[in-house]
């Protein structure tokens, strides 16, 4: 018989070094969660070849923070070889992770071109969906209270460990009818991508591809009223590049 309970001394060691162990791993946990992290993606910096003009695109995003919360950073735009910039937006956001995967981001945007420059609120959700589509979705609120949304998608699709097949579609809405910039109610365009790249080092990697663009309903009708095409499809070749 074992007496004046020493049959509890191992028992209570145990739960002892068990309680530090874990108070250990979540203290480690909380200071990881708080570590300060950076990053940069240019998703693309191409040449685009179409059959009016040639032009020069870019999309990049960045973000620094911890894993739950983040300040983005997005621009993206177009601008003509040799030319003026027809195209450029920045948008700086807030980011806290909702669930694994899943950002909620509401912040600002602002239009740089096409004139008159606009600023707007934003509210979305970017992540990855079922199957690893890639998505980004938001909702726009312009300073003369005109209401906009983006949808865009993306999957990679590895034919090697280096060669990747990327297709890609965004589609534009808008509540209102805004005359004035050329902007129909309801879906407003469409872009269609599919880029071919090599990643040389995974940070790295060149590509080659094909773009087509269309306006449709009343955007579209507004194109036409001024003379412009309401469809493009463009040749691309670019890098894209990440740190």
């Amino acid at each position: 018989m074992i007496k004046n309970g020493i049959w509890h001394r191992p028992l209570l060691a145990v739960a002892a070094a068990t309680l530090l162990l874990t108070g250990a791993q979540m203290a480690q946990a909380q200071v990881a969660d708080e570590e300060v992290f950076t990053f940069l993606q240019v998703e693309r910096f191409e040449y685009r070849a179409t059959d009016g003009k040639d032009l020069l695109n870019w999309e990049a995003q960045g973000w620094a923070g911890t894993d739950t919360n983040k300040a983005w950073l997005k621009t993206e735009g177009e601008k003509l070889v040799g030319g003026k910039v027809e195209d450029a937006e920045v948008q700086l956001l807030y980011s806290r992770m909702i669930a694994p995967f899943w950002d909620l981001q509401v912040g600002a945007r602002y239009d740089i071109r096409p004139g008159p420059s606009r600023g707007f609120a934003v509210f979305g959700v970017q992540g990855f969906a079922p199957y690893f589509f890639e998505v980004d979705a938001a909702g726009f609120v312009s300073e003369d209270g005109d209401v906009s949304a983006r949808i865009e998608a993306e999957y990679e699709l590895l034919l090697t460990q280096r060669l990747i097949l990327q297709p890609s579609a965004e589609l534009n809405f808008a509540v209102q009818e805004v005359e004035r910039l050329g902007i129909g109610r309801g879906l407003s365009d469409v872009e269609l991508g599919l880029r071919l790249r090599y990643e040389i080092v995974r940070e790295f990697a060149p590509y080659v591809g094909v773009s087509w663009e269309r306006k449709v309903g009343r955007t579209a009708d507004f194109a036409r009223r001024e003379g412009e095409d309401v469809d493009s499809l463009a040749l691309v070749a670019g890098v894209r590049f990440w740190f």
